[in-house]
């Protein structure tokens, strides 16, 4: 029944202004039962629905990062499988939140929880979309968790440099900041 409400209101979001996500997501904050439910749609990566979900899960994970904990495993084997360009932004930015939490010096949830495999994962989706036809914000969101997860991989950095390198005259100005940014984070080391 409540997974019902949840679908009823993505379906009439509307468009992807501040507000309506952010009245969708209240009403998963205030129930976190919805959010494994939410979760699922933002998955059903054949379904346009699932964009709008991508939205809502991102501004209640900004608030609640801790909440994907008990489902990272899900989390992880599926974001590869996001299609939609307006939902792999926000997907990708969730996986930087991660990066950024897991970097982070003091202990946290997702420091504790997050496992070799699901970093792998995050990983591989990021070169995937970092070689795909996705828009700039999902790429500038990935070089970061890339670059924040490849300090423990001995090739992340090598084949992030070159993609960067690879890519930089012919994308836009947007990806050209952000290439020069994480090349001399690469660079530094």
């Amino acid at each position: 029944m409540k997974n019902r409400l949840l679908v009823r209101e993505l379906e009439h979001l509307g468009t992807a202004l501040r507000v309506n996500r952010q009245r969708v997501a209240d009403l998963v904050i205030n129930d976190p039962s919805l959010f494994p439910y939410l979760l699922e749609i933002v998955f059903e990566v054949e379904n346009k629905t699932s964009i709008k979900a991508a939205w809502v899960l991102e501004f209640v994970c900004i608030k609640n990062l801790d909440w994907l904990v008990p489902h990272l495993d899900y989390f992880t084997q599926n974001i590869g499988r996001v299609k939609f360009d307006s939902a792999a932004r926000p997907v990708s930015k969730l996986c930087n939140l991660l990066a950024i939490a897991y970097n982070k010096k003091t202990p946290n949830s997702i420091k504790n929880e997050l496992t070799k495999t699901h970093i792998e994962l995050i990983i591989e989706a990021g070169f995937d979309w970092m070689i795909s036809d996705f828009k700039v914000a999902t790429k500038a969101y990935t070089m970061n968790s890339l670059y924040i997860f490849g300090k423990n991989s001995d090739w992340a950095h090598k084949e992030l440099k070159l993609i960067i390198e690879q890519n930089m005259m012919q994308e836009s100005a947007a990806y050209k900041s952000r290439g020069k940014i994480t090349l001399a984070l690469i660079n530094k080391k």
